[in-house]
């Protein structure tokens, strides 16, 4: 058994209380508590405390430091429980700590992996336009489960998708203008998979926009290309020109017709 000689309140916090042991062997410092805890334990001078007391104070205050850090990771924006518990293990809590941490911020309802993720879509989808399959994706390595990922997802339904989609796909149009109607065309398709949108809203969003080069614009594509080309093969003998000629440009989407034409214009 020890007893409690003294306690103080630490200078840097006044919600915190330094406490002071005997033993037999003379008054020492032995740990310290948050003002919660020492109210919990009732800890007052004079008081005789066994090693297990002392074991399960100092766990209640352990469990208090993580509970507080929760906290003010939480205090910036809402998160899910596995970004928590991870948060902790990053400022070496154990297993146990961690799960009643978990436990009392469940409890109070301070974490709610349903509520994150419905919040998490909706963010997602209005800031960053962001496709379902790459949110379900995120979700899940935020450690969320299949069925409130789908009850999430049901926040974004298939016209929202589409204004998403076709939203991009009109971003993207304006900054490739100089190209072939099929490169203009793979570029749109590849741009949404990316941003995780189905096919079949995709597809809608080709039907909606404008992609489709008009022959003038075609034309301007094609010139712009050929350009590099001819550079790259200017020192080709004349048969090799023009099929390495034909071979780039039909690479870049163009038709056969249409690099005929070309060519034939730069004899």
């Amino acid at each position: 058994m020890a007893l409690i000689t003294k306690i103080t309140t630490q200078k840097q916090s006044t919600e915190r209380f330094n406490i002071y042991l005997d033993d037999g062997q003379g008054e020492k410092y032995a740990f310290s508590v948050d003002q919660d805890v020492f109210i919990k334990y009732n800890l007052r001078k004079g008081q005789e405390i066994d090693e297990l007391e002392i074991h399960e104070i100092q766990y209640g205050d352990l469990s208090k430091k993580a509970y507080n850090k929760a906290l003010e990771f939480l205090s910036y924006r809402m998160r899910s429980i596995k970004e928590v518990a991870e948060h902790l293990a990053k400022k070496e809590f154990n297993d146990a700590i961690i799960q009643d941490v978990i436990y009392k911020l469940k409890e109070y309802n301070y974490v709610d992996d349903l509520e994150f993720a419905i919040a998490y879509v909706r963010t997602q989808k209005q800031t960053n336009g962001k496709g379902p399959s790459v949110l379900k994706r995120e979700l899940i390595g935020k450690g969320i489960n299949q069925d409130f990922i789908e009850q999430a997802l049901q926040e974004y339904n298939d016209d929202d998708q589409l204004q998403e989609a076709i939203d991009h796909a009109e971003k993207l149009l304006k900054k490739n203008n100089k190209i072939s109607t099929v490169q203009l065309k793979q570029k749109i398709e590849q741009h949404l998979m990316r941003k995780g949108f189905p096919y079949d809203i995709i597809s809608k969003v080709l039907d909606e926009v404008q992609y489709e080069q008009d022959e003038s614009e075609e034309w301007t594509a094609l010139m712009k290309h050929a350009e590099k080309a001819q550079r790259k093969y200017q020192n080709e003998d004349p048969y090799q020109y023009r099929m390495k000629m034909k071979q780039f440009l039909y690479r870049k989407g163009f038709s056969i017709e249409l690099i005929e034409k070309f060519l034939e214009d730069e004899k």
